[in-house]
């Protein structure tokens, strides 16, 4: 039976219920106690060892109801045989005719179930797979018997047989329709979220300046869900760096009054510094699709970042940290494109201006201990790029890092600058997917 609760846990998993190694072993403890006599309790003790949620004790009920089901094959009425009406070739030579044309229910489910089992149908992934699975646990199950059972019938050429060989086809017909449907219901439990998971990791691949609105929304979910990993992954680095290690020197002096017994153990403490971010967006219209979910994923780490400041430009400079900081990115966006009460020109992007206000206005901002962020694709329509604005943000910085939506073979053809900035950024990064976003914030908030 164990094998049995490892497929239903890969199927709430499939189902989205997030279940780790400690609580499938928490399950299977639990149901050892409880046993599969008693439906409601075995679903109570499932959802109370893998349901960390609400939301995921509905989803974990209802995968319940769909992978302990028994509505396959139902009664037939115009099928039963009557005592005694039963053709003696199937008695004896046919379990699975024997049950066909008895309707044992009971029994037909067991060795659909068994031979399911056998052809390891937890691993169907693919619609195209439903007919090859049902083949084989028909096969499994001995319907090639069946089908031989029926040529002989009908070989013998009488009355008699034939009607025998025709109530064979019958059973037979309702045997397949059965596997069919079992096979189909195997498939949504273990294989319906497929496509998504398969869409979501293109999406991850997808230049983003190439995704089409309707999908917008489904990344939001994506980010959110590596927002949350970063989180949680990074909040329990915070707090295992708060504590420290033990200190022993200082441990044996503070435990001198106490005779040499280790009663007050005292630890190294170890300041964590958060990153200080400062980002500079190019907001034109090829790069704005990069700067939304980049700044997704920033303002979602917001507890990850001690101080996040964030400053557009276009044919000029101006800083919306405000702006971000109390609107969703994308609203937030959206007023800034729009003007209102911003002072921001949306018209030929030009760094050299950009820069020079970014140095003239805001270089206090940047300190020894201040990563900044450079989001764009460096194209200044030919105009002068004045690489000594950069210089100077580059001098007090830790580290200045550009993010360029381009692809390499791109950088410096045609207006694009990026040759006479080399000198003054730490490091360059292609940055067009999310796949590119998540590792470049990833290195960010690591300690």
């Amino acid at each position: 039976m164990e094998r049995v609760l490892e497929d239903f846990v890969t199927a709430a998993r499939t189902a989205g219920v997030r279940i780790s190694i400690s609580e499938t072993l928490d399950a299977v403890r639990a149901v050892k106690v409880v046993g599969y006599r008693d439906r409601t309790l075995l679903k109570d003790a499932l959802a109370i060892s893998l349901a960390k949620t609400a939301g995921e004790k509905i989803i974990l009920e209802d995968c319940f109801e769909r992978f302990f089901t028994f509505r396959f094959f139902a009664a037939d009425s115009n099928r039963v045989c009557k005592d005694g009406d039963m053709p003696s070739l199937l008695q004896t030579e046919s379990d699975l005719a024997r049950m066909l044309m008895e309707e044992d229910r009971a029994g037909l489910m067991a060795a659909m179930t068994e031979a399911a089992r056998l052809e390891n149908i937890s691993q169907i992934r693919y619609f195209t797979q439903r007919s090859l699975f049902a083949m084989r646990v028909l096969g499994r199950m001995g319907a090639g018997g069946l089908d031989s059972q029926i040529q002989a019938l009908r070989q013998l050429d009488t009355p008699a047989a034939a009607a025998e060989a025709a109530r064979l086809e019958g059973a037979r017909a309702y045997l397949v329709d059965n596997v069919r449907n079992y096979v189909q219901s195997q498939y949504d439990l273990f294989a319906r979220n497929e496509g998504e998971r398969r869409l979501e990791s293109e999406l991850r691949l997808v230049k983003l300046s190439n995704l089409e609105q309707r999908y917008f929304a489904r990344i939001h979910n994506i980010i959110q869900r590596m927002v949350k990993r970063l989180n949680d992954l990074h909040s329990r680095r915070r707090k295992a760096a708060r504590r420290g290690v033990l200190d022993f020197k200082r441990t044996l002096r503070e435990n001198i009054s106490y005779q040499g017994m280790l009663f007050a153990p005292s630890w190294k403490r170890k300041k964590v510094e958060r990153p200080q971010i400062v980002v500079i967006c190019d907001i034109s219209r090829s790069v704005l699709r990069t700067v939304r979910f980049l700044l997704l994923f920033l303002y979602g780490l917001s507890q990850e970042i001690a101080k996040i400041r964030t400053f557009v430009f276009c044919t000029n400079l101006v800083e919306v940290s405000d702006i971000l900081g109390k609107s969703p990115v994308d609203e937030a966006l959206a007023r800034i494109q729009g003007g209102t009460d911003i002072p921001l020109i949306m018209g030929r992007t030009d760094y050299e201006r950009s820069f020079g206000d970014f140095r003239r206005d805001y270089l206090a901002a940047v300190t020894r201990k201040t990563t900044v962020l450079v989001l764009g694709d460096a194209r200044n329509n030919y105009n002068d790029p004045h690489p000594e604005n950069l210089k100077a943000i580059y001098e007090r910085c830790k580290r200045l890092i550009w993010l360029n939506p381009e692809v390499p073979a791109f950088w410096g053809s045609g207006d694009s600058e990026i040759r006479h900035y080399k000198p003054y950024y730490t490091m360059i990064k292609e940055c067009n997917t999310l796949g590119h976003i998540e590792r470049l914030i990833s290195a960010l908030v690591r300690r």
